[in-house]
């Protein structure tokens, strides 16, 4: 149930490994582009979606009521945060009231959606009971976190391990057999509370050590060291050292998003976690350091940041897709306009993006045109970006600009 950047992968393995799969949606222009193959996939998914027009084991629908056929049902669907930064938990709401409207004695139910500690129990497991189905009795219930890295080909569900944490005992080992289908090894918890806090430590962990990378880069940058230079050397260490990288801020559906998830639950138990909130609010604040660095360096050729032609190269929020969720770059467009700069953007992935309102087209040849700045955000691995050394000013928010030795860092 959803068929995003979780679901559509996940059900495309379940595919492969013999399993009858029912593919519910409830964007009907989302089942439109799946049936097109219009979906922003590894290549070798884009192959797998292909090979299934008019595969007997394939079906695709928004129709909730498909949802009592099936033996097992995994839901799969968004859980941003709002504007405030809490948690905006309609969309799993919404799965879990048909999931458990639908629910038959039987069934296998996994949420796989990054949510709050106690979600499964609070969303699934109890209006289950209300309804007689008694999870480890009647029904299985269990929670195993999505682990999906879109667009690194290394990362496929295959090849990664799985969590899972279930109602009771008999409800974890359910929940593994399905999931054994897609993933290699099975690590088994003793709760579904202890799998959902699993994945807000992973992705909490990712923010803090991004956070300060970022903050290196600051102090590297105070003795005039490469602070790549430098991580790359530590990262010689065989033990106690995990290799992160400065940026221009995080994006995407995890890092940005899952510590809040657990940041807004200490609160309403009057609790609270300095380091954790420290590096949210150190990332939320990184694409403002951009621009600010961005106006510093035209200052210094005597160019006013109002007016001046700005082109960012990439807008994705990691290279290799088109997501735009949460990216950095559209805090930086979106600033930049602000202040009056002209702004414009080159990314091969996406062809054009709303900013409050206005759409933005995707500059073909930027290497035709003469910019006061080129702001490099996302490096895509196709990008051939030797005619930098052409433009004026280059400020290189990724760290890793090898052609042009000049490049401001941010």
């Amino acid at each position: 149930m959803g068929l995003g950047y979780v679901g559509l992968p996940t059900a495309l393995s379940l595919l492969d490994a013999g399993a009858e799969v029912i593919g519910i949606d409830i964007s009907s222009q989302r089942l439109d582009n799946i049936r097109r193959g219009d979906v922003d996939l590894l290549s070798r998914d884009l192959g797998r979606l292909q090979r299934t027009t008019g595969h007997p084991r394939w079906f695709l629908c928004d129709d909730f009521a498909r949802l009592s056929s099936a033996d097992a049902v995994l839901i799969c669907v968004p859980t941003p945060v709002t504007e405030n930064l809490t948690p905006d938990l309609d969309a799993l709401r919404g799965a879990c009231a048909a999931v458990v409207g639908a629910a038959r004695s039987g069934q296998t139910i996994i949420l796989t959606s990054t949510t709050h500690i106690g979600a499964t129990r609070e969303l699934l497991s109890e209006p289950l009971s209300y309804r007689g189905l008694i999870a480890g009795r009647d029904i299985h219930v269990a929670f195993s976190p999505e682990r999906i890295d879109p667009g690194v080909a290394d990362h496929v569900p295959e090849n990664t391990p799985r969590v899972v944490g279930g109602m009771t005992p008999s409800c974890t080992e359910s929940a593994a057999q399905v999931l054994e289908l897609t993933s290699p090894t099975m690590h088994r918890l003793t709760s579904p509370e202890a799998a959902e806090m699993t994945k807000l430590v992973e992705n909490t962990f990712r923010a803090v050590n991004i956070a300060l990378a970022n903050e290196f880069a600051d102090v590297a940058g105070e003795f005039a060291l490469s602070v790549s230079e430098v991580i790359n050397a530590a990262a010689t260490k065989p033990y106690g050292f995990t290799a992160f990288f400065p940026g221009p801020g995080v994006g995407g559906h995890c890092i940005p998003c899952d510590p809040h998830y657990l940041l807004w639950q200490l609160r309403g138990r009057r609790r609270s976690a300095p380091l954790i909130d420290a590096a949210m609010t150190a990332i939320a604040l990184r694409p403002r350091r951009v621009v600010a660095r961005a106006e510093q360096v035209l200052s210094q050729q005597r160019k006013p940041l109002h007016d001046a032609r700005i082109l960012v190269l990439g807008v994705a929020y990691k290279p290799g897709v088109a997501d735009l969720r949460e990216s950095p770059a559209l805090e930086i467009l979106r600033d930049l306009q602000a202040h009056n700069a002209n702004v414009s953007f080159c990314d091969p992935y996406v062809p054009s993006l709303m900013l409050d309102g206005e759409q933005l087209e995707h500059c073909e040849n930027p290497q035709d045109e003469r910019w006061d700045l080129v702001i490099v955000h996302t490096r895509h691995p196709e990008m051939d970006l030797r005619w930098l050394v052409d433009q004026p000013l280059v400020l290189d928010s990724t760290y890793r600009l090898s052609e042009v030795a000049r490049a401001a860092l941010v």
